[in-house]
């Protein structure tokens, strides 16, 4: 209400941080299907890929798992499995061999034990948590504090300030998960071209694939930082 009536300018922030991932996401999805039509010199599907991989990193304990839907592929550290999902596990094109082998690159983190990794583990209560609690402790403060002074604004302040610090553990996991990323992209490209799985010239798609998904992840810790910063600017005393 104290931002020109109705209207808040902070908002802007909330747009910003909407364009970002829909540009992000606009181009990994249209990289993924202009390279999806791609088939790799080697005819291997994204599941064969995998299995190569893990296989040369002495991983065999590491299941390659078939699940639905289209760019749906991730590592589970809890039943340390690969999942793959319908346009990568019996594909045979160079975006598929690019996902299989990023996917490959976190069991190969979780196997050596990659710092980064598990932090970003570790986070996730804590960011869970975080999302959940912090706007209702933020309302809840907001609402306490347009009605009460002295004491009940001291509350009131305690609540927005620990909504603040929820949400900002959520933030931080965002921003942990992206050298994680990146990573676990850097170990595929590298096990791609060591084991010849791709040729130097499909390396560089399967490069263009896993930077684009990458993109992503940055798209969306900046946006998680907007997001903050006009938390911070809506809970601020003098508003």
């Amino acid at each position: 209400m104290g931002y020109f009536g109705w209207y808040d300018p902070t908002y802007v922030l909330v747009i910003i941080g909407v364009i970002i991932c829909l540009i992000a996401s606009a181009n990994v999805n249209s990289t993924f299907s202009r390279y999806s039509r791609v088939r790799s010199a080697s005819g291997m599907t994204g599941a064969e890929v995998a299995a190569r991989i893990l296989s040369m990193q002495g991983l065999n304990n590491v299941r390659i798992e078939h699940i639905d839907g289209n760019l749906t592929d991730h590592f589970d550290l809890s039943t340390n499995t690969v999942r793959l999902s319908d346009s990568v596990y019996g594909a045979q094109s160079i975006a598929a061999a690019g996902v299989a082998a990023h996917e490959c690159g976190h069991a190969i983190q979780y196997a050596r034990g990659y710092v980064p990794l598990n932090i970003r583990t570790a986070l996730v209560p804590v960011a869970n948590f975080g999302s959940a609690i912090s706007w209702p402790l933020i309302v809840i403060g907001l609402i306490l504090g347009a009605g009460y002074q002295t004491m009940h604004g001291t509350v009131a302040g305690a609540l927005i300030i620990a909504g603040i610090w929820c949400f900002a553990a959520a933030v931080l996991f965002q921003i942990v998960t992206l050298p994680v990323e990146f990573n676990a992209s850097r170990r595929a490209l590298k096990e791609l071209e060591k084991d010849s799985l791709l040729t130097g010239h499909e390396n560089g798609m399967a490069r263009r694939v896993l930077t684009a998904a990458a993109l992503t992840y940055v798209a969306g810790a900046l946006s998680a930082i907007l997001q903050l910063l006009r938390i911070i600017l809506i809970t601020r005393d003098d508003r």
